[in-house]
């Protein structure tokens, strides 16, 4: 069935309230620098626009445990305290506010399923570092990791992909599922060795019956887009492998040069190219079904740059064929 309005883009303050004060990094400021680079180039026009969605607790607690979402609660009231070893400090409203990241993906998810559009995007979200009983690295929740339980518990997919170019490896995500052979992953990042968290090396290519299908592609500090390129090569050849029903790209900005915290120098044009790589491949495998999360990015311009330039590639009606 072809959907009726191409792309959702979810905007609006609930979602905008997921950030964290006193000069941390993801600050609450980020949706706003996105939002205004794109009305800047007119892509505000090419999409519709959805209101966020609040998840509530049965929703976040496909993926998490109770004990964690319960902490998220009571930490939530107070806005005191750390919800891990410091780098997720608890704000007040925390758990409306990560509920609603949660929730609006999964809105979004279920509207593509519905053949209500091809595409969407949610800017903030992409929390990929939280896990099952815990946050971790500016993640409350994980919404990748509920949408997908979601797909698999409500929509009954099987063959569901999550494609990673966040400078940090995604390894809430991949830890969760590397024994899952309903997911495959790719994820294309900064080598553990000299970046948060530590993880994602190539041997590890997923364990028992999804032995083979995660892809973890690790790049030494100072990769570029020549070295991002390489790379995506070989998450095509993934993804044609695992003929997806679904695609979730998490685009974190983080990978672009000039971010504060991370060491990769790619431009938006990387962030260009796997949008228009992946929108092809959705429309051949998964019923155009690709959803993307903005993930992170700590530097303003270049988030708003690499989040523009995937809107930009899933909005345009030319297609580069697989």
């Amino acid at each position: 069935m072809r959907a009726t309005g191409d792309v959702i883009l979810y905007l609006g303050k609930a979602l905008a309230a997921y950030g964290f004060g006193h000069g941390h990094p993801f600050g609450t400021d980020r949706m706003d620098a996105f939002v205004r680079e794109a009305e800047r180039r007119g892509l505000l026009r090419r999409v519709r626009l959805a209101k966020p969605v609040m998840g509530d607790e049965s929703l976040i607690a496909r993926f998490h445990d109770r004990t964690h979402i319960e902490l998220v609660r009571t930490l939530s009231i107070s806005g005191k305290g750390f919800l891990d070893a410091g780098d997720t400090p608890a704000f007040k409203g925390m758990f409306e506010a990560a509920a609603t990241v949660a929730g609006s993906v999964c809105d979004a998810a279920d509207r593509l399923m519905a053949g209500k559009a091809r595409r969407a995007m949610v800017p903030i979200a992409g929390l990929h570092h939280a896990r099952r009983a815990s946050a971790a690295g500016f993640c409350v929740f994980n919404d990748c990791g509920i949408v997908i339980e979601h797909l698999k518990a409500v929509h009954g997919l099987r063959r569901i992909a999550y494609v990673d170019i966040d400078a940090h490896h995604g390894d809430g995500v991949f830890y969760a599922f590397e024994d899952d052979p309903a997911v495959w992953i790719a994820d294309i990042h900064e080598d553990g060795r000299f970046l948060y968290p530590g993880t994602g090396f190539a041997r590890e290519r997923g364990r028992g019956p999804a032995e083979g299908q995660m892809l973890n592609l690790p790049l030494p500090p100072g990769a570029d887009d020549e070295d991002f390129l390489r790379a995506w090569a070989e998450v095509e050849q993934h993804l044609a492998q695992a003929e997806p029903q679904f695609i979730i790209f998490q685009c974190g900005a983080d990978s672009i040069a000039g971010d504060p915290i991370t060491h990769l120098r790619f431009s938006p044009a990387a962030h260009a190219h796997a949008a228009s790589r992946l929108r092809a491949l959705a429309e051949t495998y998964a019923q155009g079904r690709l959803l993307a999360l903005g993930g992170g990015g700590y530097n303003r311009s270049n988030l708003a740059a690499a989040w523009c330039a995937v809107l930009e590639q899933i909005g345009d009606q030319t297609l580069i064929s697989p």
